[in-house]
């Protein structure tokens, strides 16, 4: 099945960076010594974190572990190991420094959710889900409809339709213009058949992301599918014109092909 739905991760951010240079002879001490530096820490987890932000992950890992070893206590700098680990498809070790991170603050929800996002990964979807329902759960988490997204994937994945609708149209009621629920109801409509349905979903959702060439392509499939071949070819038509030389392009060629 082509999805736009992608495993979330949140990264955390600190819009103050420190300096990238060599750390001091007394941070090498203390690193040596295995003695506590939070201040020492904390500015290199501010430049790890900014190596992540800018996707690279090497750097960002050699900060965040030399933050863990000044203060391996700091449930931020777990956190945002386990996101390191994460989008390296480490998972197993993604988990760890999770899990450790929420063991350090309990309820910390970024860890929660991240760990839901890696349980997905690893197609662990009941651990997933178990995460998401603690995130949603939390009164004070403040954006519950990617949680809420995220479970619905989950349950798709689990073939558990009815709940995947469910958990859609409840991060819709947080957030009605939230992408990846009207995308993700929009195709879990054409695959029941439900194509106007699927239309008004997919039709709000190019609205707001107009230059996402696989939202064109699954519109084109709910208009096609709706009976109305006209509207369907000039999505197929824009979606290969929004991602020339693609698989989906190729793909949406192909559509355009067999549509009448």
């Amino acid at each position: 099945m082509k999805t736009i739905l992608a495993v979330c991760a949140l990264v955390w951010v600190v819009a103050g960076c420190a300096s990238t240079g060599s750390k001091s002879a007394a941070e090498a001490d203390a690193a040596a010594a295995g003695q506590r530096n939070p201040a020492a820490a904390e500015a290199a987890r501010n430049v790890g974190e900014a190596y992540l932000a800018g996707g690279n992950l090497v750097a960002a890992l050699r900060e965040l572990k030399r933050a863990e070893q000044l203060n391996p206590d700091d449930h931020i700098t777990m956190f945002d190991i386990g996101l390191v680990y994460y989008y390296r498809g480490r998972y197993d070790q993604a988990v760890d420094y999770l899990q450790r991170a929420i063991r350090l603050k309990p309820g910390y929800a970024p860890a929660i959710n991240s760990l839901g996002n890696t349980y997905s990964a690893m197609g662990e979807w009941d651990k997933a889900i178990e995460a998401y329902e603690r995130i949603i759960e939390d009164a004070f988490y403040g954006t519950p409809h990617f949680a809420l997204s995220n479970m619905a994937l989950a349950y798709y994945q689990k073939k558990e339709f009815d709940q995947t609708e469910r958990y859609f149209l409840e991060a819709l009621k947080m957030n009605p213009d939230f992408i990846n629920a009207l995308a993700g109801l929009g195709i879990l409509y054409i695959e029941q058949g439900r194509y106007p349905e699927a239309v008004s979903r997919l039709e709000r959702a190019v609205r707001k992301e107009p230059k996402v060439a696989q939202l064109h392509f699954h519109l084109g499939r709910a208009y096609r599918g709706a009976g109305n071949n006209a509207r369907a070819k000039a999505e197929f038509t824009r979606a290969a014109e929004l991602e020339p030389d693609s698989p989906l392009a190729a793909d949406a060629q192909k559509e355009l092909r067999n549509t009448p």
